[in-house]
């Protein structure tokens, strides 16, 4: 293995983001948040507004997953209250 390859594999490693349950990707006009997180399954509600909460649950593989959201972007919890119209939590 050479040298570039060793770094190519810890570039990799660092864009990894780790699931967790309650995050809310933007995919597009639409909003995917993580319901349930198991070791292998993603259950997930797929909703095109936050204030309504109006979805559907959808149970995929975490693969699965994780190639839905890819190019998403995830939303801080600021971010999540201001679309619900919530105010943001203040600054520490």
């Amino acid at each position: 293995m050479g040298i570039g390859q060793s770094q190519a594999r810890v570039g990799r490693s660092q864009n990894r983001m780790k699931l967790a349950q309650n995050q809310i990707y933007r995919q597009g006009d639409e909003y995917l948040r993580i319901v349930e997180l198991e070791r292998l399954e993603v259950q997930y509600k797929a909703v095109r507004n936050l204030l309504t909460g109006e979805g559907a649950h959808q149970r995929v593989s975490k693969k699965e997953f994780c190639r839905l959201i890819k190019g998403a972007t995830l939303l801080t919890q600021d971010e999540v209250r201001l679309l619900r119209g919530e105010a943001p939590s203040p600054a520490e």
